[in-house]
């Protein structure tokens, strides 16, 4: 059975996690004539206009980076449960989960910043919980914010995650006003030295202000989801809710460590579903970020809940799912 296979650590768990993540690209490959200019390609913010030089009109090279991005994000994935044991077992799986969901949007799977700026957050959650026990103020919430906020110079709505590093500090903290304003100065110090930048060279201020603005509250074309894109949406949809419902039950039965990441996640899960039916510049590219606290939601529930064929049918349709979206993708 796939899940069961899945949930093993050996080598060729590896090995088959990186022959589905080509699986779930190749149509990326084969339908290179078909990508288009997105929303944040027309006035790409400051560090995504200079990642998108290096590639210029020509979509391949996009393909491959993102390709390789998501190969990193799913490593990053893997390697925060075994530092924080928050699961409470070596799993592959939210590395599997992460690359299935990556094949949701087939559009989506070629260069944009949505997917950079996802390995900002991933490296801003891990400097986030090394805060967890620290004495004195933690200078870890500093870093955090400076990630958030550089990251959102490749993708503006990342901005809004900064929130993200406040809930943080009331997780692990006792609420020290030093360290909420520490963050903050991390937040802004991209933007301080962005604008700097742009003053010591003459560029025009207002430019960069229309460009950011244009990033945080212009309006994204509609997004056109097939019926079995739809069908897919639900179905992890209904998943997630399941296996937090679950998380909710097991809570209590947890340590604290795990108990203050699965929360910080559940934070992580609120803000991006808000952040994408709230903001007309947010599209489906949210789902790299969004995929994030979902491929740990599911891979806990698959993990732990005792009735093995009901984790094993769910996890197959998930797969067959998102195949059935590349299969049509060629079409």
């Amino acid at each position: 059975m796939l899940l069961k296979f899945f949930k093993g650590t050996g080598p060729g768990v590896i090995f088959m996690i990186i022959i589905t993540l080509l699986v779930v690209w190749l149509s990326a490959f084969f339908k290179l004539h078909g990508h288009f200019f997105l929303y944040f390609d027309l006035n790409p913010m400051p560090l995504y206009g200079i990642i998108s030089s290096f590639t210029g009109t020509n979509p391949l090279p996009g393909v491959i980076y993102s390709l390789i991005l998501v190969s990193l994000m799913s490593f990053l994935i893997v390697n925060l449960n075994s530092s924080l044991f928050f699961i409470h077992k070596r799993t592959f799986l939210p590395a599997i989960i992460y690359v299935l969901i990556s094949g949701l949007f087939p559009e989506y799977q070629l260069m944009n910043p949505a997917i950079f700026s996802a390995m900002f957050l991933m490296l801003a959650i891990r400097r986030i919980m090394d805060a967890y026990r620290v004495q004195g103020i933690s200078y870890s919430f500093f870093d955090a914010g400076l990630l958030i906020g550089t990251g959102s110079l490749i993708y503006a709505n990342l901005i809004w995650f900064g929130v993200l590093v406040i809930i943080g500090i009331a997780l692990l903290r006792t609420g020290n006003i030093k360290e909420i304003l520490i963050s903050l100065i991390g937040l802004a110090t991209p933007y301080i030295l962005t604008f700097g930048i742009y003053y010591v060279l003459g560029r025009d201020l207002k430019d960069l202000l229309s460009v950011i603005q244009y990033n945080l509250f212009g309006k994204q074309t509609d997004y056109v989801f097939t019926r079995v894109m739809i069908l897919a949406i639900i179905f992890i949809g209904f998943s997630t809710v399941v296996s937090i419902v679950y998380l909710f039950m097991e809570m209590n039965k947890k340590k604290i460590l795990a108990r203050k990441t699965f929360s910080l996640l559940i934070w992580l899960f609120i803000i991006s579903l808000a952040v994408y039916f709230l903001l007309p510049s947010v599209s489906v590219e949210i789902v790299w970020i969004t995929g994030i606290p979902i491929s740990y939601f599911l891979a806990h529930y698959f993990v732990f809940f005792k009735r093995k064929l009901v984790t094993e049918i769910l996890f197959s349709l998930f797969f067959l799912l998102i195949m059935l979206i590349q299969i049509f993708n060629f079409k």
